[in-house]
């Protein structure tokens, strides 16, 4: 006989489930490192190359690409963007009745 698994539906914000504090913080440095990696790739630069761009050492980049991103604040990364040709811009508004206050990367 198999037994029932419990699942609980998330809220949308995988730290928040798992009651990581910052969760929000951590969330947006997720985000930004999926847009570094995801444009590396789209490259094909190699780590070597990448890490001179970004102006970082071989293996801090690998550390990013392994999604171990303590070691970088949400400003490091938007430089790392920048430093690969992207534009970002933050966009702060108000929030509604109807949507609670949070933090969202528009990709």
């Amino acid at each position: 006989m198999s037994e029932r698994i419990k699942h609980v539906k998330s809220i949308g914000n995988v730290f928040q489930d798992l009651g990581v504090k910052d969760a929000d913080l951590h969330t947006v440095k997720a985000d930004l490192g999926l847009m570094l990696i995801d444009l590396i790739a789209k490259r094909e630069l190699t780590q070597m190359k990448a890490a001179t761009l970004l102006g970082i050492r071989q293996p801090e980049l690998s550390r990013l690409k392994g999604g171990n991103l303590s070691h970088y604040s949400v400003e490091r990364l938007l430089g790392f963007l920048n430093r690969l040709s992207q534009r970002v811009e933050i966009k702060i508004k108000p929030s509604t009745r109807t949507r609670a206050a949070e933090t969202v990367l528009a990709k």
